[in-house]
């Protein structure tokens, strides 16, 4: 049996104080942070221990990508740090990918590294002027494989692209999807979206939402509708 999609919350603010005014209201209704370049490279590795300290897991999303030992090597910086998740580029390539697994099982290894697969920010168009000529979903299709393949514990992709790749790799890979919105809400920068029930159903295993919590009247019953909708209830 497939576990029950989970919430993140992605705290892309400009700073730590901005962030912690916005979870420290949530952390009794929400288990789930992300934490971008935006705020780890502005407060450094410490703001990983200063959400975990508040009672949250902590999904690191630094999408790692440059030649394999330097992957590595990021990778081993982060040791001792409580991050739950953490994101490197698909595109690295699987020597990248292999060795990103490897020191994160030295390092930190409670940790689940996620391969990036296509941005959500990305449609046809923008594949194109990259000179991929796959669709998205193709490409989303061949770097998931190959990441898998090359040892990682899942993928970040868009909510589009998760029945074909619960279809490739079965119910094990850790599926975690952006692009989250309800009918109503601006897309803002992305493009392949779903609503949060919809992206439950697909077989994310996580959802991650920000700005429709963040920009939302009461940013507490927006967290408390979103996990009733996907099924969320400890």
């Amino acid at each position: 049996m497939a576990s029950p999609c989970r919430l993140i919350l992605a705290l892309d603010v400009e700073t730590k104080e901005e962030a912690l005014a916005l979870a420290r209201p949530l952390a009794g209704n929400l288990a789930w942070v992300k934490l971008g370049l935006q705020l780890f490279t502005r407060h450094g590795p410490g703001i990983v221990d200063e959400f975990h300290a508040l009672g949250f897991k902590v999904f690191l999303d630094l999408k790692f990508h440059d030649i394999p030992n330097t992957v590595a090597s990021a990778v081993k910086s982060l040791k001792g740090r409580p991050c739950s998740l953490l994101t490197i580029h698909a595109c690295g390539g699987p020597e990248m990918i292999a060795r990103a697994a490897e020191a994160a099982n030295s390092a930190l290894p409670d940790c689940t590294v996620l391969g990036v697969t296509v941005l959500t920010s990305m449609d046809q168009a923008q594949l194109s002027a990259t000179g991929v000529a796959r669709t998205p979903e193709e490409q989303v299709r061949l770097l998931g494989r190959m990441a898998i393949g090359a040892g990682i514990g899942g993928l970040v992709c868009s909510p589009l692209e998760l029945p074909v790749l619960r279809a490739d790799l079965g119910a094990g890979p850790t599926l975690v999807t952006p692009g989250i919105r309800y009918p109503d809400a601006a897309g803002d920068d992305q493009n392949r979206i779903m609503t949060p029930a919809q992206a439950a159903a697909a077989g994310a295993s996580f959802i991650v939402v920000g700005r429709p919590i963040l920009k939302a009247k009461d940013p507490a019953a927006e967290t408390l509708r979103i996990r009733r909708d996907i099924g969320e209830t400890a």
